[in-house]
């Protein structure tokens, strides 16, 4: 109740059991203030753009990250759900959470049973964790306050085996490779995955308490009791239809994060991305204004140390990568084609685009399907704190080991 006090979340009508809406005067100044904010908003874009190709440039962009990158998402949530209900039916997650227990509480704070997220999500993308979190058994590992935590945790290692297998492909010379490098940034992701996870913790923590469940247990599911749930039917039985609702499940929530990534990205990638080829505006998908880059240009005396990108270009990277880590990939080779990457950019890029892999884009439609919406800026805030310390972490271990 405290809570819900101080983050001005509205109380429960006792009578309806319902949540009470909050109101406001019909006229006030939320009113104006909102109209100012959002003509400034389109003339951000506007100004450089011109009025009607921001507008085709938005539809185009959301219709395009529908068509190539939400069906996509949905496909890999489909095969992840079938997958990991498979794994919660015959046992594979009951077993890696006893046996990764020791290792997975000092680290991340959370039960053995979330390595198989963070397997699940390595192999394809962000969402893929929610699959496992629609699981009825994986969920009942969890206490209430760790289970938003698996949206950092995921995120973390979202598209890491593309991420990293595209970076060793990256070929600085003959006779050499970013082999190391890229194992440098791994292991910075995952110092990054700890961070981000820890910080989550801390504050569910305070809001829910550590001893409450995820999942309330009844007396048959008594998790002293050693026993896992399992479907009713012979072998055959069993294994087509944990196929087949683990698939449902996908299905489902590959719906639930078009708003949050066809939203939340087009408006990042609007930020990201310059003109069209030539320079030239043309209202195409993609197209955007580059204030994001330039931005961090800007601080490139705070990143410079802290990073040591060995060019300005460097920067658009881990920037693009907080949208897209596909897109921040794809800048990867452009620059390597240029000579502007050097083993310390791939150890940080690896790290960075892993680790964030277009959080801003995901995080919100992933802790709505969590429905843990009141705890999107605290997971986007600590996850961004995570993705720095990996960056970090992967530089100054990179030019340690150089000197050995």
């Amino acid at each position: 109740i405290l809570y819900q006090r101080k983050e001005g979340i509205p109380p429960m009508n006792p009578e309806t059991a319902q949540v009470q809406a909050p109101e406001k005067k019909e006229i006030g100044p939320e009113n104006f203030v909102f109209i100012a904010l959002f003509v400034a908003f389109f003339a951000v874009f506007a100004v450089k753009m011109g009025l009607m190709n921001t507008l085709n440039t938005m539809m185009n962009t959301a219709y395009a990250l529908l068509i190539d990158t939400v069906f996509y998402l949905m496909a890999i949530c489909v095969l992840m759900g079938a997958i990991s209900a498979l794994f919660s039916e015959f046992g594979v997650v009951s077993l890696m959470n006893r046996l990764l227990n020791p290792l997975m509480v000092p680290l991340f704070g959370l039960p053995g049973a979330a390595s198989v997220g963070v397997v699940t999500t390595f192999l394809s993308d962000n969402p893929a964790i929610l699959s496992l979190a629609e699981d009825h058994y994986f969920k009942s590992l969890f206490k209430r306050y760790q289970f938003p935590a698996l949206t950092n945790l995921g995120t973390s290692f979202g598209m890491g085996l593309i991420v990293c297998t595209y970076m060793i492909s990256l070929s600085p010379g003959p006779g050499e490779s970013f082999v190391m490098a890229v194992l440098v940034g791994l292991l910075g992701a995952v110092v990054g995955s700890i961070v981000s996870t820890r910080i989550m913790l801390h504050f569910t923590a305070k809001i829910y308490g550590k001893e409450e469940d995820a999942v309330p247990h009844s007396a048959s599911e008594d998790p002293n009791r050693h026993m896992r749930p399992i479907r009713h039917g012979g072998l055959g039985s069993r294994f087509m239809s944990a196929l087949l609702d683990g698939s449902m499940s996908g299905v489902k929530m590959g719906f639930s994060i078009i708003p949050g990534v066809l939203i939340i990205c087009s408006l990042v990638m609007m930020l990201t991305n310059g003109p069209g080829e030539g320079g030239i505006y043309t209202g195409g998908a993609y197209e955007g204004v580059a204030l994001l880059p330039r931005l961090a240009e800007k601080a490139r005396f705070i990143l410079a140390p802290l990073f040591g990108f060995s060019s300005n270009e460097a920067v658009a990277v881990p920037v693009t990568a907080l949208g897209a880590a596909g897109a921040a990939v794809g800048l990867v080779g452009k620059l390597a084609g240029q000579g502007l990457v050097s083993g310390n950019d791939v150890a940080v890029f690896t790290a960075m685009c892993m680790c964030w892999s277009g959080y801003l884009s995901t995080h919100v439609s992933m802790m709505n399907s969590l429905e843990c919406n009141h705890l999107v800026g605290k997971a986007i805030g600590s996850h961004t704190v995570g993705g720095l310390c990996a960056g970090v972490f992967s530089h100054w271990l990179y030019g340690l080991l150089s000197l050995i």
